[in-house]
This record gives structure tokens, C-alpha cells and sequence, in this order.
């Protein structure tokens, strides 16, 4: 069963590549006779790549090619100040913006006092016009006095350089699985406890000054993380041994920061 199941996953990734997101593929009846397998044999595959984001299954309709993935690179820390942006036309949206005291945990994180103001702003990221990643930031209130939900919208990263002379130069990222709760996965237009995957950062200026840090939701359906891995058999302590493996391990995701 195992090995139906993984012939008839290899025959839709084969017509899931040869065809357009939104493109129609073959009916459950239809590719249940040219493969020769069961109903169920065939949903178990269909399912997996319906939660995997590479098909769509519309009730009445059919079944469909999902939409391209938004995809981002990891690369090299020496080359983070240059990461290309994912594709796509990013907007943002400003849910919340408003001031709050650190707290001992992010304070800790942004090396400030507990009793410090910050501005917590929430807002949830568009990749050309669809909903993809619900934002979390906290942020300093002295290092940013008077900002408005429009700066947030237009783009944080560069407000800080051009408004405030504020230059991010590195920060610190950490990626992991989760799950929607009922709020996330109305605002992400998705089902509950749908897959997604939380980034933590906290990003510091050239001084090393703490001057955000944020926890965003993406959507396990429309992104996905690309690593470039530097491989080497030379011997350590050889140079090019040492720069490939400088590079393997200093991967750093600064993406649609903004």
C-alpha cells in the first residue's frame, strides 16, 4: 500500500509541475483508473499534498494547483546586507499600535527595564494582496518617538534609516513549527490549527543595541525556507575549508523585513 501511495504522490508532482497554480488536475475517478488504485490509496496522497500547500481541493470544483510558495533564502551572515527580497509585492496592514511596558522577558530581550515603554504594533503582511504572515513588534518607545501606523506600513526598516538614522545591522533569528489558533487563522484566511512556522528576532544595531524584536506567524501553505550549504573535504584548517564552513553555519534570514 506504502508503495501505491508513493507511486500515485510521484504522478501528482508530476502533474502539479506541468501545470500553472490554479490549473485544473484530473478527477479522483479519473486517476484512480490510469494508475490502478483505490479511492482511499489516492486520497491519502491527495491529502498530503493538500496539506502540504501544493494542492488546492475545492468542494464541487475539484481539485487544484495551489499557489506558488513564497520563498526565501538563507545565506551567509558576511552577505546578509544584501539578501534579495521573496518574490512578490509586499504590503503591510497596522491591526494595533500602542504602548505597553516591557515586561521582564522582553525587556531582558531588548536589554532595557521591565518598566521601560515600547510600542507593541501587530500587523499582518500581504504578498500581493493575499494574506501570508501575522507580525508581533516591540520596539523601544524613546528610539522611535511619534510613530504613526502609516510608518509601519511603508516600511519599517527603511523609516528607521531615513527618519530616525537608525541602521539595523544584524540580528539574531530563530524558526519553528506550530499551529493557528482560532484569531491567527481568521487573520491569515486559513483553517484552524493550520501549520505555520514562528520566527523569533531579535535585530540590533552597528553600536550591538537591541532595537526590536518581533515574533511573526508565517503561513505553512505559502512559504517555505531555502538553505545554501557550503560542502567541503578539505582538511581543517585549510582556508577554504574554514571560509565554506564560516558560511554553512552563519546562515541568517533577514527576508521581508521591512
Amino acid at each position: 500500500m506504502e508503495l501505491k501511495r508513493e507511486r500515485v504522490r510521484e504522478h501528482l508532482l508530476t502533474l502539479i509541475d506541468s501545470r500553472r497554480p490554479g490549473d485544473a488536475i484530473p478527477s479522483e475517478r479519473t486517476l484512480c483508473a490510469a494508475l490502478g488504485v483505490s479511492r482511499p490509496t489516492l486520497r491519502a496522497a491527495v491529502d498530503e499534498l493538500v496539506a502540504t500547500g501544493l494542492l488546492v481541493r475545492e468542494h464541487g470544483r475539484g481539485m487544484f494547483v495551489a499557489p506558488d510558495k513564497i520563498t526565501q533564502e538563507l545565506v551567509a551572515e558576511h552577505r546578509a546586507a544584501g539578501v534579495p527580497r521573496s518574490r512578490g509585492d509586499w504590503t503591510s496592514t497596522v491591526l494595533e499600535l500602542r504602548t505597553v511596558r516591557a515586561g521582564a522577558r522582553i525587556g531582558r530581550k531588548l536589554a532595557i527595564s521591565p518598566a521601560a515603554e515600547l510600542l507593541h504594533v501587530t500587523r499582518l503582511r500581504h504578498v500581493d494582496g493575499a494574506p501570508i504572515a501575522l507580525e508581533h513588534l516591540h520596539v523601544p518607545a524613546d528610539l522611535v518617538p511619534g510613530l504613526t501606523a502609516a510608518d509601519m506600513e511603508t516600511g519599517f526598516y527603511a523609516h528607521l534609516r531615513d527618519r530616525r538614522g537608525i541602521r539595523p545591522a544584524h540580528a539574531v533569528q530563530s524558526i519553528e513549527p506550530t499551529v493557528l489558533s482560532d484569531e491567527e487563522a481568521a487573520l491569515l484566511s486559513v483553517p484552524v490549527l493550520s501549520p505555520a512556522l514562528l520566527f523569533d528576532r531579535t535585530t540590533s544595531d552597528a553600536a550591538n543595541r537591541p532595537i526590536e524584536y518581533v515574533r511573526s506567524l508565517y503561513r505553512g501553505d505559502r512559504y517555505r525556507i531555502v538553505s545554501r550549504l557550503a560542502l567541503t573535504d578539505g582538511p581543517p584548517g585549510d582556508p577554504a575549508t574554514d571560509a565554506a564552513t564560516a558560511a554553512a553555519r552563519g546562515g541568517t534570514w533577514w527576508g521581508t523585513v521591512d
